[in-house]
């Protein structure tokens, strides 16, 4: 590859400047004038710049355009691009493009590069960059540097080009507001762990955080989906047994292709798919885990992962400068008792990691997960253990971790489980069983909190003497003395049962020496324990006025103790109550005051714990003026409104004040005034609109309390409100009604004040006011008038604007809607009941009443019922009726303008008694179905006289099998024994039942003993086309289809195979209940292969097989050389053809021509092998030899041999003629034997010939349709001897007509015509 710019010579020195349609490519011509379909080069799609890792391929690709094809290059701004082991170029023919690849990338070779696209006409050029990100390197074992060599490192180092991307940093936190990290990592996180992350960020109560973080993820969630499919089963950060901080996630991304990159605090970190590389990617389908190696403090950190600029995932990992001070020992315990790992830290952790054999275990379940109060001893318990138990547990706290063994013993007394109570003694008994394990833990306890302390040793002396803390024992008698049971601690390190040490501190610093006294302290304290704490006291935190109360316990009854405050002895004098129940002891404070904020120590023999009492003094409102401000402030528009409350609390104050949830800052119209004991607020000026909430919130550090009050502005009402509704337009009188309005102005509406206007008119007439009711009714109106009305609403603070009616006839006649047909109730012989319900169209005025009609059978006439007046009820009973005869029924509304229209008539009822129920139907059973039908019929059933009259009707129903409820297929009984049920789901199972009714009811219905399946019947899997191909033969790149048409029931199961093997994943198979395609978009020589498919239902099945070879155009075989081995053969070799391997199916032709005949003729056709001896060489004459490779596809170009000859040797011959008399034979042209008419198939050669005679010898022309044919060359004409002959290679439609021969010498002339015919 040359890393010159290569600089074709263009036809002239013009240099024409072109645009490119792709931004950032440039076009020179070199030409003035393009020819007719030439171009000059062009970027299709130019590469795109991009950054690869140190040691990864980088690939850049291009397509381009242009004719003639043009050529592309690659060059580089720095260096050169010779290097073929570096470089590589290469043009991918399916995809169209020309790619670069650069292997092992290394530092150096981020430069810019630059693509050419040349052709004889022009270049097209565009630049690329190529950014590297140097990899993480490991530093060799045995470093040892000299300088000289630390010299020319650095040079090296100084020569590297690294580009370390950067990721668009958070914003900075603001003061007051919410760390943007904290946003960040609620988004990937479980709700579960909200509240764990808020805390170590500082926010206690995060609920008002959840509505701005519903909407942040919504927003994430629309931008992930761009590059995203799905995103789940998120993990965050943690440091796994194995000794590496992983974290995973399950993604599918849209485009398989896109980057994933790892940033850490915004910087773009390397990694590979080596697990030895410090970070590394294993991804197994769509789960990604990301792992760093041998996690050290520095790779603390802000981790995000991004998909192309978008963010999918943020996680914190987090290193405490923690160590284990007590690590968690070996454990063998019994089948189905409980079993307790227990570790001891240096330093507060919230929450340490416990695994097990790399699975992370959680609280709840079969295991128990507690911390201690000073968050220094973490407890893990496994409940109930089984022998699957056991293996080896870890404790993981930052990048430390510690692990033990978990051992079970069978349960040799036959016990399945231990009982609650149980629990305390086992527990008890293994602590007994293992109390060397005990005093170690304490030991280390009690070690921390010396070294905690070695630099204070100020704080090591209190006031009654010299005492060291040491720790006392808790719980059991071997806990460190904290206080809590031995390992519970309050977190600032204040709460330590204190212990006497009559020993000096030789050197606060020397760690082993108080290694070495504690040890020797714990094993005295376990030869002599004495008065012991079980639970230690604990720091509290009481409010001014309320109730405290400090508490121990000890492990005697027995024994006293003493209180003090701040070294101070206490008594029940000093204003405290000192109580002691049995071991408890208690200190209680009835009413708490400022100056008892301190430390509280109790002592009983020796042992001491002590705690901080913190007293708050929280913001209080006094009861009386709370509920006075609480009461509504009621003022009217334009006056003021003021607000005070008086509080109390610990200083400083924040006072808030807020309208409606806005707080509230002074301005022209807002005054808050606010001293050390009150706040007010004034409202100057106020509005209607200034109506709403009014709160006081009150803060300080201690606690935060509100009170609310209420501002209402009175005003006005406002217009009622759109829109009017009219009720009544009568001849007579005029009703309508609108709504009240929107806003009554903070004091009920007393009246409306109508006006009236008639139109075309101008005066407004004054109706009166109306009580509070929104509707009016005006009766004195002029038939035939048109009328606007202005309503106004009145309160106790005035009048409203008003609101104006459209136009509002009266006197227009309008009729009211049809009711509902009527509905027969009941039927009697000498009554039938009826009802309907009220058209929805009342024609503007009120309904009055019904008129009902009815229609005996067979008449014409409607006769009315009601001739007493109109119906005011929607029943009636008709007893106008004869037994036995039937009627039909129709209503019609009144209104003040008249009747309306009648209703549709109800269906026909016969006036008699109610019937009885019919029966079961017989003899139900299936004529027919398919897939989604399936057709019954039945036989009437029969009538028994007083229990079951006539079936007059029938219901179909059907139940799917998994539904309980029956569904109606008709929604009106049917007098046909035969239905058919539409509309089912194919294979679905369905419960049929048919019921008989009458106007009686319905009677039983007859089902199925089971249900039915939809489908057709049964029928065996054939297939329907006869003349099925057994064999396909398709060019390769063309599409392969392949439809099978076949008939079963049900409906079968369709599998395909290629010789024997399921098909690959580009063949697609589309099935029905009737046939099955197979399709193969763009076929390979691969695909070639016997296809066969099996339909197989419960009937049977039925296989048929189908062969497919994919192919192509043969390629030519190589040279031929020619052999004459015997004289009278020639031997043909010649290379085989290229397609030869790949097509067992392709053979050889040859094919021969002479130069007497001269016409080319197969001598040997299916020759599989590369030699062929032709027979039959004549002498003197010239041989031309084909050779042509042969398949399914067709012939390809010939191999022709060289002319091959036999030269014929002549020898001398002498004849002695005799002497012969003079004749004279001259005679005129004749035809010996004429043409003869010729009928010659389309692409065939024809042959034409007569025999003529004459001397002197005659001159021969051809003619076709008239036209001479001896100087055509596409036409072959010989004259020998006589024989006149005309050869036409390939016979084509062109060449139907009437061919003549004229022959002619000095004595004449003649002529013989023939027409050819040419079949298709």
């Amino acid at each position: 590859m040359s890393s010159k710019i290569p600089q074709e010579q263009p036809k002239s020195s013009v240099a024409i400047k072109k645009r490119s349609r792709v931004p950032g490519v440039t076009i020179t011509q070199f030409v003035e004038h393009l020819p007719a379909g030439k171009s000059t080069p062009d970027f299709a799609r130019k590469p795109m710049t991009t950054t690869v890792q140190e040691g990864k391929k980088a690939f850049f690709k291009a397509m381009v355009s242009g004719e003639p094809p043009p050529t592309v290059t690659w060059v580089r701004n720095k260096g050169e691009m010779d290097d073929q082991e570096k470089y590589s170029t290469r043009y991918d023919e399916r995809a169209r493009e020309h790619v670069l690849e650069i292997v092992n990338v290394k530092p150096e070779q981020a430069d810019n590069y630059k693509c050419f696209a040349t052709n004889e006409y022009g270049q097209a050029a565009c630049a690329v960059t190529l950014n590297v990100v140097e990899g993480f390197k490991k530093k060799p074992q045995n470093a040892n540097v000299s300088n000289g060599q630390g010299t020319q490192d650095f040079r090296s180092m100084l020569k590297k080009t690294t580009v370390v991307t950067k990721k668009k940093q958070l914003p900075q936190q603001k003061e007051g507001e919410i760390d943007p990290k904290l946003l960040e990592l609620l988004l990937s996180a479980p709700k579960k762990d909200y509240e764990r992350i808020c805390l170590e960020f500082g926010v206690t109560d995060f609920r008002w955080l959840l509505k701005e973080l519903k909407q942040i993820k919504k927003e994430r969630e629309d931008e992930q989906s761009k590059v995203v499919e799905n995103l789940d089963n998120i993990k965050q950060i943690e440091v796994k047994s194995s000794g590496r901080a992983e974290f995973s996630f399950d993604m599918k991304l849209r485009d398989p292709n896109s980057e994933v990159n790892l940033y850490k605090d915004g910087t773009l970190i390397p990694y590979d798919d080596d697990k030895n590389s410090k970070h590394s990617l294993q991804k197994t389908g769509i789960n990604y885990l990301f792992s760093i190696k041998d996690p050290q403090r520095e790779d603390a950190g802000f981790y995000q992962v991004d998909v192309e600029e978008t963010n999918v995932l943020t996680t914190d990992f987090q290193v405490p400068d923690v160590e284990f001070v007590a690590k968690i020992k070996d454990s063998k315990v019994t089948e189905n008792e409980d079993a307790i790992f227990q570790c001891v830290l240096s330093t507060p952790l919230n929450k340490i990691t416990w695994s097990k054999e790399d699975a992370s275990l959680e609280h709840g379940g079969k295991y128990e997960i507690t911390i201690s109060e000073d968050k220094l001893t973490h407890t893990l318990r496994i409940k109930d253990c089984q022998m699957a138990d056991k293996g080896a547990y870890y404790a993981l706290a930052g990048i430390t971790s510690s692990s033990a063994s978990l051992t079970i013993q069978a349960d040799s007394s036959g016990r399945k489980g231990t009982k609650a109570s149980d629990k305390s003694k086992l527990i008890s008994e293994e602590q007994d069983k293992f109390p060397k394990e005990n005093t170690e833990m304490d030991t280390a306890k009690q070690t921390k909190a010396e070294n905690d302390g070695a630099d204070k040793d100020a704080q090591e002396k209190v006031e009654d003497g010299k005492e060291g803390r040491v720790g006392g024992e808790g719980g059991d008698g071997n806990g460190t003395g904290k206080g809590n049971d031995g390992d519970e601690n309050d977190e600032d390190g204040k709460n330590k049962n204190l212990l006497d040490d009559k020993s000096t501190t030789d050197d606060g610093n020397d760690k082993t020496k108080k290694q070495s006294r504690a040890a020797l302290l714990v094993s005295d304290s376990a030869i002599d324990r004495g008065v012991q704490f079980v639970r230690g006291l604990s720091d509290i935190n009481a409010k001014v006025g309320e109730r405290a109360e400090l508490s121990c316990k000890l492990n005697s009854e027995t024994s006293e103790g003493r209180w003090y405050k701040n070294g101070k002895l206490l008594t029940e004098e000093d204003g405290v109550k000192i109580i002691k129940d049995g071991a408890c002891h208690i200190l209680m404070i009835e009413c708490c005051k400022k100056d008892d904020t301190a430390v509280y120590r109790f002592e009983a023999e020796g042992r001491k714990s002590e705690a901080t009492l913190n007293i708050q003094d929280p913001p209080r409102l006094d009861p009386d003026a709370l509920g006075e401000f609480t009461n509504p402030v009621i003022v009217r528009v334009g006056d003021n409104a003021e607000w005070k409350l008086p509080f109390s609390g610990g200083a400083p104050m924040n006072i808030q004040w807020y309208k409606n949830d806005n707080e509230l800052l002074p301005a022209v119209n807002v005054k808050i005034d606010t001293s050390d004991t009150e706040s007010q607020l004034r409202l100057t000026k106020c509005q209607r609109k200034d109506t709403g909430e009014v709160k006081i919130k009150i803060k300080n550090e201690f606690g935060v309390i509100e009170a609310v009050s209420r501002l209402i502005v009175l005003d006005k009402p406002t217009p009622p409100q759109d829109p009017v509704e009219i009720t009544e337009s009568a001849v007579t009188s005029v009703e309508f009604k609108w709504k009240p309005p929107k806003d009554s102005g903070g004091c009920p509406v007393t009246n409306y004040i109508i006006e009236r206007q008639q139109v075309g008119r101008n005066k407004w007439t004054n109706l009166g006011e109306i009580p509070c009711i929104p509707s009016y009714k005006d009766t004195d109106v002029d038939p035939g008038r048109r009328y606007c009305y202005r309503i106004r609403a009145k309160n106790a603070e005035g009048i409203s604007d008003y609101l104006q009616t459209g136009d509002i006839p009266a006197g227009v006649l309008r009729y009211p809607g049809s009711p509902t047909a009527p509905k027969v109730v009941s039927a009697f012989k000498d009554c039938i009941n009826l009802s309907w319900c009220p058209p929805c169209d009342t024609g503007g005025t009120k309904i009055i009443g019904y008129n009902l009609e009815k229609n005996k059978t067979g008449t014409n006439y409607w006769s009315l019922v009601n001739q007493n007046g109109p119906i005011t009820d929607t029943k009636y009973a008709v007893k106008d009726v004869f037994e036995g005869a039937e009627y039909r029924f129709r209503v019609s509304a009144i209104n003040l303008s008249g009747a309306g229209e009648p209703s549709i008539p109800c269906e026909a009822v016969i006036a008699r008694n109610p019937k009885k129920p019919p029966g079961k139907v017989i003899d139900l059973k299936i004529t027919s179905s398919s897939y989604t039908t399936f057709s019954l019929a039945w036989t009437k059933p029969k009538e028994v006289k007083g229990v079951e009259d006539e079936a007059q009707g029938y219901y179909v129903e059907i139940r799917p099998i998994e539904s309980l409820e029956w569904t109606c297929c008709n929604a009106t009984p049917i007098s046909l024994t035969s239905y058919t049920v539409l509309g089912l789901k194919a294979m679905a199972s369905y419960w049929v039942r048919v019921i008989a009714t009458n106007y009686g009811g319905n009677g039983e219905p007859q089902g199925f003993d089971s249900y039915i399946i939809a489908m057709p019947p049964p029928v065996r899997p054939k297939f329907k086309d006869r003349n099925m191909k057994t064999l396909m033969v398709v060019k390769s790149g063309n599409t392969i289809r392949v439809n099978i048409n076949f008939e079963a029931s049900p409906m079968p199961d369709i599998s395909w195979v290629k010789d024997g093997i399921p098909l690959l994943k580009h063949v697609t198979i589309t099935s029905s209940d009737r046939g099955s395609q197979l399709l193969i978009p763009t076929s390979e020589r691969s695909d070639s292969g016997i296809y066969m498919i099996t339909v197989k239902n419960i009937v049977g099945q039925e296989s048929f097989s189908v062969e497919i070879r994919v192919t192509d155009d043969p390629k030519p075989p190589g040279p031929v050389e020619l052999d004459e081995n015997i004289p009278g053969t020639v031997t043909l070799c010649w290379a085989p053809s290229p397609d030869e391997k790949r097509d067992d199916r392709l053979h050889y032709l040859v094919s021969k021509r002479d130069s007497f005949k001269r016409t080319w003729r197969t001598a040997a056709d299916n020759l599989f092998n590369n030699k062929f001896t032709v027979v039959n060489i004549m002498p003197g004459r010239e041989y031309y030899f084909r050779v042509f490779a042969k398949n399914d596809m067709g012939l390809s170009p010939p191999s022709e041999s060289p002319v091959f000859a036999l030269k014929k040797e002549k020898g001398k011959f002498k004849v002695d003629m005799p002497q012969m008399k003079a004749l004279d034979f001259e005679s005129p042209p004749s035809f010996i034997i004429p043409l003869k008419r010729r009928t010659a198939p389309e692409g065939y050669e024809c042959y034409m010939s007569c025999a003529v005679k004459g001397d002197p010898a005659p001159r021969v022309t051809w003619y076709y349709n008239n036209i001479s044919l001896n100087t055509n060359t596409n036409y072959h004409i010989t004259n020998v001897c006589g024989v006149c002959s005309l050869l036409i290679l390939r016979v084509g439609p062109k060449d139907h007509g009437e061919y003549r021969v004229i022959i002619e010498n000095k004595l004449g002339n003649a002529e013989s015509s023939m027409t050819l015919n040419v079949r298709e």
